[in-house]
């Protein structure tokens, strides 16, 4: 990782006490002459903190297959224990029971789509959010200011504020798993990261993300009808690779653009 990186302008902490000190017109100041919004701060965002993140060799997709999804809410349960989700309005996860057209149910997920096209990145004033080489759409909560322009701007609502630091217990762990990242304080946006720590963990080990289990979003792994689908799309061998070449998917509102990696499988066959 760079210096750069790790030593961001002005974090989420330096800007509550500076708002809590100094009041609103004093932090729009600092904002603009030393802090995230000043010119070193976007010369920083513009070289690129985070390009060595991932590696473009890769470009992780996911696909959800409705058909065969059972409702079982494994996935949102070890998404919540995993990456120490402890209240359920914090989703990264999203998940509810929908109906077709023909009135058929189904069960509806929704994860970080990781846009190739990320209205959410492009709104970040700091630089909070980005795309890695890999196309993971990923955030550095030490930099991020609680601004909440990410929030607005995903037009698929799969990004949380986090309005206090929840000192709760995650009744989720340990029976759906345990906490592989650090829960996240308050002030800052928070989502799905495709459980990127696995994913670069399991390269550094050798392992395929999709394929072996420590490398696959625990999303996918948790399900027992295998109705997740993950892997590298310029891998023609892998998982994701062979379901989308063999069948006919969708991706939620294309029309806006944003190009998700994140894939459907209708929840019925075609009449």
């Amino acid at each position: 990782m760079s210096e750069e990186k790790q030593t961001p302008l002005i974090g989420r902490r330096d800007a509550l006490k500076i708002a809590g000190a100094t009041g609103v017109a004093v932090v729009a100041t600092e904002l603009v002459t030393t802090g995230p919004l000043s010119a070193q701060a976007i010369e920083g965002i513009e070289r690129g903190n985070h390009k060595e993140d991932g590696s473009s060799e890769h470009c992780w997709h996911m696909v959800i297959d409705l058909q065969t999804c059972i409702g079982c809410q494994y996935c949102v349960w070890t998404c919540q224990a995993v990456n120490d989700v402890p209240d359920d309005d914090m989703r990264w996860n999203v998940g509810f029971p929908e109906q077709t057209e023909r009135g058929e149910s189904f069960y509806m997920t929704r994860p970080c789509f990781h846009c190739h096209e990320a209205s959410c990145v492009k709104v970040c004033p700091v630089g909070a959010t980005w795309i890695r080489e890999d196309g993971i759409v990923d955030m550095d909560y030490d930099r991020c200011i609680g601004c909440r322009y990410c929030e607005v701007a995903c037009p698929y609502d799969v990004r949380r504020f986090n309005w206090g630091t929840s000192e709760e217990e995650n009744v989720y762990q340990p029976t759906w798993g345990t906490a592989e990242i650090e829960r996240r304080p308050r002030g800052v946006v928070e989502k799905c990261t495709f459980c990127s720590h696995r994913i670069d963990r399991g390269l550094a080990e050798d392992l395929v993300p999709g394929v072996d289990h420590a490398a696959t979003p625990a999303c996918v792994e948790a399900c027992p009808v295998g109705a997740r689908v993950f892997g590298d799309v310029n891998d023609p061998k892998s998982p994701v690779s062979i379901f989308l070449r063999d069948n006919d998917t969708f991706r939620l509102r294309e029309d806006f653009g944003t190009e998700p990696r994140v894939h459907y499988m209708r929840p019925e066959a075609e009449a």
